[in-house]
């Protein structure tokens, strides 16, 4: 067993927000569930592609999670990172980008990387610099090809790779119990902000990785 298996107590949660939200209620409840589970990472992911938009949602943000201190990174837009103050970047393009994004942004900055269910891509982002690799979708699907990261990546690179494994999409119980002990992170999106109360969705995934 690896120094790092040997770590893995019980996976860390990590929440993506959703692809659009209401700036008058959405910070408060961010806040609300930061301040009810322990959080170790929030990713601002916008469908939409105006700036001035994803300006005012990452400045809305940033005042909740840095009054927790709480790292909230970016998806995709490297350029807004130092602009807006933000932690860091997610990519969503496996390696391609994450030695030069680590170029522009410095050693200081978070860069993740989603590398879907390539074990190929996921050590090129590594050996390029990002701090994180998330993989997915765990659970069942219908999206796409319904193809999905199986337990063998994610147990194979637990044994094998330092660099921290982050579990996305599809997350049902199921998943999450499967994959408790191969992940450091589980990245939770719909599966909290769909449901009637995200903050007691949030604790009961926390619950269940407790048990």
């Amino acid at each position: 067993m690896s120094d790092k298996q040997q770590e893995i107590e019980q996976p860390q949660l990590y929440l993506i927000t959703p692809p659009e939200f209401d700036l008058d209620v959405f910070p408060a409840l961010l806040g609300d569930v930061l301040d009810s589970v322990e959080i170790a990472c929030v990713r601002l992911t916008l469908a939409t592609q105006d700036e001035d938009k994803i300006c005012r949602a990452a400045d809305a943000l940033s005042g909740i999670t840095q009054a927790r201190d709480v790292a909230l990174v970016l998806d995709e837009h490297i350029l807004l990172v130092e602009k807006l103050g933000l932690d860091g970047v997610h990519l969503s393009d496996g390696a391609r980008r994450v030695a030069k994004t680590r170029k522009m942004l410095g050693d200081d900055a978070i860069v993740g990387a989603f590398c879907g269910t390539s074990r190929h891509d996921g050590m090129n982002a590594g050996e390029a610099g990002a701090d994180y690799v998330s993989f997915g979708p765990i659970g069942a699907n219908t999206l796409g090809d319904g193809e999905r990261a199986e337990h063998d990546l994610f147990q194979w690179w637990t044994d094998v790779i330092e660099v921290p494994i982050v579990a996305e999409g599809a997350l049902d119980r199921a998943a999450i119990d499967a994959f408790s002990q191969v992940t450091d992170f589980f990245a939770l999106g719909e599966e909290i902000w769909s449901t009637a109360s995200p903050v007691e969705a949030a604790k009961a995934i926390k619950t269940q990785l407790t048990i």
